[in-house]
């Protein structure tokens, strides 16, 4: 995948090193706003002080104490050691392709007569805060629809290389292409009518609307691997197959079984290795938008 040279994005927001950022529905920025109140009364003075001297007591001891009014968990208070230039060359990779999907996204949302909005791509290490609440890198790359911003730990590519068996700058770049996936997905009002229809279904129900939506959101990911392919012809032989492989890696089944669990289909929530390969298949291989309307397959095993 040659990717070096191409332009970033300018929708990358990097949190890497800082912990949990404070959201705008509540946590310690709110409490600011309560100062003028607290200063006014003896009780809330006595607050006040108790508050100075817990923030100052914890960072003492290395701990972020506001971040638990934000809901963001413990964090550590101290600086974070200097990036390295791998560390630094896994961003600005990410921030390439992300670049490249809004391309491709502006022009097949103007094919379909609509404008399309770009996402922002969150980098963080270890945990982050969000609109969708907080979460830990142990949850993987997520999009959350309500900013509307990609959320990604860059130690996942290293999990999806040594633990999953799948390496390769195109492995990775299918990931974000994924999380871009879900982000198209909420500008279209696909993901609402998902959350709609499972409103009082069984979590049977929910879970199978959910394998809809992740294998949509890997034919979005195809549709983007098809026009780096074909209208901008920056692919090497071997990296379809590193997207197919990170696929199969991250399939339910595939995940149950490393689990030592045993594999239960009604419990999935992203499709089995076999899915996600197919569908990612036919956005690569079709280039076409309508092609990947997972939820009109009437094929129980998609």
């Amino acid at each position: 995948m040659r990717w070096k040279g191409g332009r970033r994005s300018d929708n990358v927001e990097d949190r890497r090193g800082q912990g949990p950022v404070y959201g705008a529905a509540g946590g310690a920025p709110s409490l600011l706003r309560l100062l003028p109140m607290l200063v006014r009364t003896k009780v809330g003075r006595i607050i006040l002080v108790v508050g100075v001297v817990a923030v100052v007591g914890g960072r003492m001891l290395g701990i972020d104490v506001l971040s638990l009014f934000a809901g963001g968990g413990v964090t550590s208070g101290r600086p974070s050691a200097p990036l390295s230039e791998a560390e630094n060359e896994s961003a600005e990779f990410v921030s390439v392709v992300l670049a490249d999907t809004e391309d491709t996204w502006h022009a097949n949302f103007q094919a379909l007569g609509l404008r399309y909005r770009e996402p922002t791509l969150v980098l963080f290490t270890g945990s982050v805060g969000s609109a969708c609440g907080s979460a830990s890198a142990a949850v993987g790359p997520f999009y959350c629809p309500a900013d509307q911003k990609l959320y990604i730990d860059l130690s996942f590519f290293q999990d999806l290389r040594e633990q999953h068996g799948a390496p390769g700058d195109f492995a990775q770049a299918y990931v974000v292409a994924h999380e871009v996936g879900h982000h198209v997905q909420t500008l279209l009002g696909i993901s609402e009518k998902v959350r709609a229809a499972g409103r009082g279904a069984s979590q049977a129900r929910v879970n199978a609307l959910s394998v809809r939506q992740e294998l949509q959101a890997d034919c979005f990911a195809g549709l983007w691997g098809h026009a780096y392919n074909t209208e901008r012809q920056r692919l090497d032989p071997g990296d379809l197959e590193e997207a197919l492989q990170a696929a199969t890696a991250i399939g339910d089944d595939r995940l149950q079984r490393e689990a030592g669990r045993e594999v239960v289909p009604d419990s999935f929530t992203h499709g089995t290795s076999a899915q996600r390969v197919k569908w990612f298949r036919i956005g690569f291989e079709s280039g076409d938008f309508a092609a990947c309307d997972t939820f009109a397959d009437t094929d129980s095993r998609l």
